[in-house]
């Protein structure tokens, strides 16, 4: 940029005309300015002769590159520099102004002589530098002589500021038995002073608490380990406390310390240990095989899974009835029974016992064997023990209807503990609930309290307990199994009730049918059974027996030309025999059936289906055939149902259906001459009204009261009607669409007037309504209620005449 604008400033004086007038700037005072570069600016103005248009004329800003001491404390002003022109002449005629950054509250300027000065001192780690603006204009005019121009005030730096570990107090570790020069940690200060300005932000470090452990790089900060072989086991923790000095470390800095915890991890470099060789433990006999007779413990100086011990057992003297476990909790070695213990077999037993580490560093196995040995015995305590039987269970085997007392076997039982008390035998009755054996209690022998039936248990499985004499609480009890052997009581017989057929046109020597037997006697595994005809039926010339000799037989025909007509069934005896002793046998009968068949022997007919097979239909096809017709049937009979309830009238169309409040949706009503749709009668006649009157296209849900009879003058008329109108009002069973009900009845609040004679019956009882028959067959329904009504009171009249 220098170089730029004094190559601008070179080519401008080679092209005007004019000469340029070069102003040396004041020397501002020592340490506190320095040069600067120097600005040149161009101002246009009116000529001095007063002649028309302007003169160029050339002029310069001069100024320092301007600097302030930061944390000034002196009690005057500091001054800063100061601002010329080459307009100025000393007259006084040039006011110099100033604006930006702190123009008037930090910076002051004298506006005639062009000095700047700071008010208060300047922090520059708060603001490194201020940009501010000078401008030289006419005191007597205020017009700018010169363009205003930016200028920087830059804050001198001081070391002020000592070195902060922002990030501490640390906190690393390192493995123990680290060489010298291991990496630990790396600590970083920060000095806020200016970098680029003498040594007030270098920063030395330095341990001032730690040594000889741990060292230092001056330059980097970088924490090393500075003795070998630190152990954990013999110091675990270490505080380091480290310093940050500026100025480079030289006298006058300032410094900054952080303290830096370094702990040492665990390495595997310790073996475990027991804390003795030798264990003694005592187990007492009765102990159950899987629990904990014992514990040992080797202790290992390392932490976490360094500490992890293994535990073996030495193969040797005792090894085998032992096992060994870890406990990952305290790593203690558990031993376990793994067989159960005998005080009379063997009172002690001693074997060795390894301890090592899981996790091992290959470091310092170098060092030796990382395992420990411990020997331990084991003394088996005598405790008081049931008796033993000599077997672990008893199988005895008697036969079925062996006599009642018969001795079947023994149990013997003894105790083993140096006392050897006497043992007496019994029976456990909840195994043997029916007294089926008794046993003696002194010698142990086993026998049959009645008979025994195979058929009915063929196995009896009982317990005989076995008691201390001198020690009745302890017991021991034994399984016995008695199993009944069969006799042979029963003969074998066919294995089914076989029936099976033979073809017309069936061969000589042809085996159709083959069959075995079946016996009840056990065991069936071994039962052999040989097959003949009978002697009496040796002379069969039909059929004969053929024995196969593996339990099995087969009917073979003796000739051909079977045929159903002549005879149609056939019964062959046949005699089986056991193998037992003694022997068993028992005749049964086959029968054989003559059908017909294909020729390659399949079944064509037989017996009562000949009607139906020729044509290719069995007995359930038949079946089939007739479910199809009755479910036609009785799709028919629903249907013609159906058809003959739906011409059935409508229940509102019915003509006896004399409801006087429903008339049809379609139909208009016919005035007078309609007689159809309401009957006068019966507003005249009431006692006409049936009781428990329903309708008839409803169900009705509830039931009416009986209405009470009605007289025949216009006041009963009247409560009838109403009573009328309540109960259609209320009528649960009344359809949802609209109905007319039609009383005949005309109020007394009607313009025209009532019309209907019914009134006029309570009015005058003399008048004679004949005429009414004249007026033509409109009225011919109110002529005849009329002409009753006058019947009626005129018989009344001769009745009171009469009395």
């Amino acid at each position: 940029m220098l170089t730029r604008n004094c190559l601008l400033l070179f080519l401008w004086i080679l092209v005007d005309e004019g000469s340029v007038s070069y102003l040396r700037p004041p020397l501002p005072p020592l340490g506190r300015s320095r040069t600067g570069r120097e600005h040149t600016r161009r101002l246009v103005g009116p000529m001095r002769n007063g002649a028309a248009g302007f003169q160029r004329v050339k002029r310069g800003w001069v100024w320092n590159q301007f600097f302030v001491l930061e944390e000034y404390m002196g009690s005057d002003p500091q001054y800063v520099g100061k601002l010329h022109t080459d307009l100025d002449k000393g007259d006084s005629a040039v006011k110099y102004t100033l604006s930006g950054e702190g123009a008037g509250s930090i910076f002051t300027i004298d506006q005639t002589t062009g000095d700047i000065h700071a008010l208060r001192s300047l922090d520059r780690e708060e603001k490194p530098y201020y940009t501010l603006r000078a401008q030289a204009v006419d005191i007597n005019t205020n017009r700018p002589l010169e363009p205003e121009s930016e200028f920087v005030i830059k804050v001198q730096d001081i070391n002020d500021n000592e070195p902060k570990f922002l990030e501490g107090p640390y906190t690393a570790s390192v493995p123990e038995m680290s060489p010298v020069g291991t990496y630990v940690t790396q600590v970083t200060a920060t000095d806020a002073d200016d970098p680029t300005y003498g040594n007030s932000a270098r920063v030395v470090y330095s341990i001032l608490h730690g040594q000889p452990y741990f060292s230092v790089d001056p330059k980097t900060g970088v924490i090393k380990t500075a003795l070998p072989n630190m152990d954990r086991e013999v110091k675990e923790q270490y505080q380091v406390l480290i310093q940050a000095k500026d100025m480079g470390g030289q006298l006058g800095g300032l410094a900054g310390t952080t303290t830096i915890n370094i702990t040492l991890s665990d390495v595997n470099d310790n073996p475990p240990r027991f804390s003795k060789s030798f264990f003694h433990l005592r187990v007492p006999e009765s102990s159950t095989v899987g629990s904990a007779v014992g514990r040992i413990k080797a202790h290992d100086l390392d932490i976490g899974k360094n500490a992890e011990v293994e535990y073996t057992i030495v193969p040797g003297d005792g090894g085998a009835m032992f096992d060994i476990t870890t406990n990952e909790h305290n790593q203690e070695g558990i031993i376990i029974l793994r067989k159960p213990l005998d005080y009379e077999t063997k009172k002690a037993y001693t074997f060795k016992v390894d301890a090592s580490n899981a996790h091992l560093d290959p470091r310092f196995q170098s060092s030796g064997a990382f395992k420990d040995t411990a020997t331990v015995k084991i003394n088996v305590l005598d405790v008081d023990e049931p008796p033993v039987f000599n077997k672990p269970s008893y199988v005895m085997d008697v036969y079925e209807d062996t006599p009642a007392g018969t001795i079947i076997g023994a149990v013997t039982a003894q105790d083993l503990d140096a006392s050897s008390s006497p043992v007496r035998y019994s029976i456990d009755w909840k195994t043997d609930l029916d007294s089926y054996f008794d046993i003696d209690p002194v010698e142990g022998t086993i026998s049959t309290n009645e008979l025994l039936d195979r058929e009915n248990i063929a196995q009896h499985n009982i317990s005989i307990v076995a008691t201390k004499l001198n020690s009745p609480v302890l017991t021991s009890r034994v399984a016995i199994t008695v199993q009944v052997l069969d006799i042979n009581e029963f003969p074998p017989e066919l294995a089914s009730p076989y029936e099976t057929f033979v073809c017309e046109n069936a061969k000589a020597g042809q085996v159709i049918q083959s069959f075995r037997a079946k016996d009840q006697d056990l065991p069936s595994a071994g039962q052999q059974f040989s097959f003949r005809s009978p002697k009496e039926d040796l002379k069969n010339r039909n059929f004969t027996i053929r024995d196969f000799g593996n339990n099995t037989a087969g009917i073979v025909t003796k000739r051909s030309g079977f045929r159903r007509r002549l005879q149609e069934i056939y019964f062959l005896p046949v005699v089986i025999e056991d193998n037992g002793y003694p022997p068993k046998s028992s005749t049964g009968t086959l029968t054989i059936r003559v059908c017909g068949c294909e020729s390659d022997g399949s079944l064509l007919t037989c017996s009562a289906e000949a009607i139906f097979l020729p044509v290719g239909l069995s007995t359930g096809a038949l079946i089939a055939i007739l479910l199809c017709i009755i479910i036609l049937l009785v799709i028919v009979v629903l249907y013609v149902g159906l058809r003959r309830q739906k011409k059935k009238e409508t229940l509102m169309s019915s003509k006896e259906d004399i409801r006087d409040n429903v008339i049809h949706y379609d139909d208009e009503g016919g005035g007078e001459e309609d007689t159809h749709a309401f009957d006068m009668g019966t507003l005249r006649n009431p006692k006409v009204v049936k009781d428990n009157l329903y309708r008839r296209d409803v169900k009705p849900e509830m039931k009416r009261g009986t209405r009470p009879p009605v007289s025949q003058d216009s006041a009963d008329i009247r409560d009838f009607i109403n009573q009328r109108l309540k109960e259609h009002d209320t009528d649960n069973s009344a359809p949802p669409y609209d109905s007319l009900a039609t009383y005949a009845y005309e109020g007394d609040g009607s313009v025209a007037e009532s019309l209907s004679s019914i009134e006029s019956l309570a009015i005058d009882l003399e008048e004679d309504y004949d005429y009414l028959t004249d007026w033509g067959p409109r009225f011919k329904t109110l002529a005849g209620i009329f002409g009753e009504q006058s019947e009626t009171q005129s018989n009344s009249a001769t009745t009171e005449n009469a009395h």
